[in-house]
């Protein structure tokens, strides 16, 4: 089951404020009557094609956006560093998330904005010191997610907070699938249709479950929280007034645009 959230077209009975709905295997898009993660999914009458709608961000998180650094072997070794014993954790704030299609905004104290090819856990319920092998029971679903960093404030800051906070620096979409497991599939970025990152989901250094375990032993997750999970190698720069595009296998492909220069 693949979940959208959706502004409608002018003159939907909707109205135009943001709405949930089901991606149904002909690509049309069912309504739902509320936020899915709150009060279940109860199908509407109204029913539209995708290009009639934009697509938003399928989830704004209730409280934080919870990322793993360093979760891929390469990607360590790229970014001068080994392999951590356990998993690096660092927080973007909800305010930096933005659906498919939306522009990534290029910040005026920065030289040089970067892709990160990341899957994306999308939390269900409140949850706090899950053990792995009950993270299903506390998992909505998955999606794609770019996280995007100002690598120059990174280096200048020796530390990741301003590089990976402002708006629209976390794109996720373009849905929420609540069926995929993840596996052997193939992540990717490419950058103006050049490949710039490949990977494959099992190359985490720690799972998604070894991750749910670690990160709620730190903090209690709300329903609607986010989970990134790390990022493959061949990290680099976006250009400005380009595009971004992320793809996993199995699960989709998240496309965006970059402004111009601040």
């Amino acid at each position: 089951m693949r979940i959208v959230r959706f502004s409608p077209p002018a003159g939907s009975k909707l109205g135009s404020d943001p709405h949930f709905g089901l991606l149904e295997d002909d690509m049309s898009i069912t309504a739902i009557a509320s936020d899915p993660l709150y009060a279940g999914i109860f199908k509407q009458e109204e029913v539209f094609a995708l290009n009639e709608v934009k697509l938003l961000a399928p989830v704004i998180p209730r409280s934080k956006v919870v990322c793993v650094g360093k979760n891929y072997a390469d990607h360590a070794a790229e970014m001068g560093g080994e392999v951590p014993e356990e998993p690096i954790i660092f927080i973007k704030p909800n305010t930096s998330v933005i659906g498919p299609e939306d522009l990534i905004q290029w910040p005026d104290t920065s030289e040089r904005i970067d892709h990160e090819a990341e899957l994306a856990v999308v939390i269900s319920k409140i949850c706090k010191e899950v053990p792995r092998e009950k993270v299903k029971d506390v998992i909505f679903g998955y999606t794609l997610a770019n996280d995007v960093t100002a690598r120059d404030l990174q280096k200048r800051d020796g530390q990741w907070s301003r590089a990976k906070s402002f708006d629209t620096f976390c794109p996720l979409g373009p849905w929420i699938d609540t069926e995929f497991i993840p596996g052997d599939q193939l992540i990717t970025a490419h950058v103006d249709g050049e490949l710039k990152q490949s990977a494959k989901l099992s190359d985490m250094v720690f799972d998604v479950p070894f991750i749910i375990e670690f990160v709620t032993k730190v903090m209690t997750l709300l329903p609607g929280d986010v989970i990134l999970t790390g990022t493959p190698s061949g990290i680099g720069p976006m250009n400005p007034s380009g595009e971004v595009s992320i793809s996993i296998e199995g699960l989709g492909t998240l496309r965006n645009k970059v402004s111009s220069r601040g």
